[in-house]
Parts: structure tokens; sequence; C-alpha cells
């Protein structure tokens, strides 16, 4: 079994190539401004690094979101265009789910939220334990110092991702709240890691109806109206 994973959930862009014994080959790019314009090239030097063709692939799999409307766009409609060309099938991958695959192993007892910033003070998130397993279903949240308080005051909850500190602001100090210093971004090493069990399950999407998670509707900047009808 050989897979493609992608991933354009925000600002970066990552691409890996799995089997059914683990990671091949993997390449990840990290800009300020948007990397999806490198995704092609990301993907071809992943393959052909690994000494594979794109026609020895079994499956293309992609993050579906939620995440950046533009990113997802971008990610799922490259991933949809390879499959037509390939013949080949589509799994689709929730994002903040394979953001908490790369944290359990390192936070056994913790719950993990990953959080996708998603303007102003609201986020992508969810709430996940340590084997992955839901708490709290993906949403968005329009933050307050009060979010999550039921949970926290049980459990110990890492909170990361690119719209957690928007939560640190505001919380302040909290014993239960763990912020992780580094960076955590959406990878497509652990869209892969969940790509080989969906593609043993037989979870394909239908390639043609297949849509992004965008999770709320697009709200693209009001027009400006002209000095004449002012």
């Amino acid at each position: 079994m050989l897979i493609l994973s992608i991933d354009t959930s925000t600002r970066g862009c990552s691409v890996s190539l799995v089997s059914d014994e683990g990671l091949v080959s993997s390449y990840e790019l990290f800009t300020d401004k948007s990397s999806s314009s490198m995704l092609t090239t990301l993907m071809q030097n992943c393959v052909e690094h690994a000494g594979f063709a794109l026609n020895d692939l079994d499956a293309i799999a992609v993050a579906m979101g939620p995440g950046s409307y533009t990113g997802l766009r971008v990610g799922v409609s490259t991933a949809k265009g390879l499959c037509y060309a390939l013949d080949k099938p589509l799994l689709a991958i929730n994002t903040l789910e394979a953001m908490a695959l790369q944290l359990g192993k390192f936070y056994e007892d913790h719950l993990l939220c990953p959080m996708i910033d998603a303007r102003r003070m609201e986020v992508y998130a969810a709430i996940f334990d340590s084997k992955n397993n839901v708490v709290l279903p993906t949403q968005a949240v329009i933050l307050t110092e009060n979010s999550f308080d039921e949970l926290l005051n049980t459990n110990k909850i890492v909170f990361f991702g690119d719209g957690s500190a928007k939560f640190k602001s505001l919380i302040g100090e909290n014993p239960n709240a763990i912020f992780p210093e580094q960076d955590i971004f959406p990878s497509a090493k652990t869209v892969g890691i969940f790509a080989v069990d969906a593609f043993n399950a037989g979870k394909f999407e239908d390639i043609a109806a297949f849509e992004p998670y965008y999770l709320k509707d697009f709200m693209s900047p009001a027009p400006k109206k002209s000095k004449a009808l002012l």
C-alpha cells in the first residue's frame, strides 16, 4: 500500500508518502504567507525522491478541514484532480484529529485541544483524549475566559495550534491549562497515519461530490463604496 497524503489546512503546506509499514518520505513548508502554491512541487519531490512514480500510488489522502478556506480549497481540489488523473480513490481525514495524534504519546494523562485560528476571537477546535477518542467534537468556538471551564475543572488540557495563543491571553494562569512552547502545525504525516486505517476500512470518498469541511460559511470582506456614492 502506498498513499500520498496532503495537508494545506493552514498557511503551512505538507505532503507525505506513507505505506502500511509507516512513513516513507515527507516534505513540509511553513511560511508567513500561503505556501499552497508549492504543493505540486512538494508532491513530485515527495514521491520521486522516494523512488516511486505517481502511478505507483494506491490512494490520495487529504486533510479535509476545518481550516483556512483558501488552503482547504487548494488541497482538496489538487487531491481530487490527482484522483481523477490517476484513477485512484480519495481518503479524507479531519485536520484536528490528525493534529491531536502528534501529541498523544507525549501527554498520556491529558486531554488534547487542537485549535486553528478562525479570525477575531473564534477558533476551530475539538478535544480528544490521548488515544484520540473524541471528547468534544469539532466545532467553531468563540473564545471567552470561561471556555472549556467544565472540562478544565477536572482535567489537564493541552491547548495547541495557531489559535491557542488567543485563548492563553484570555484564560491567564490555570494549572490545568497547558500551552506548549513549540508551535504545532497540521501535518500530512499524521494525516497519512489515519489514511492507512481508512484505506484498510474502505472509507473512500465520492470524488465528484466531496467538499472540504469548512465548518462555517466563507465571509468575504464587504466591498468598499465609491466616493461618488458616499
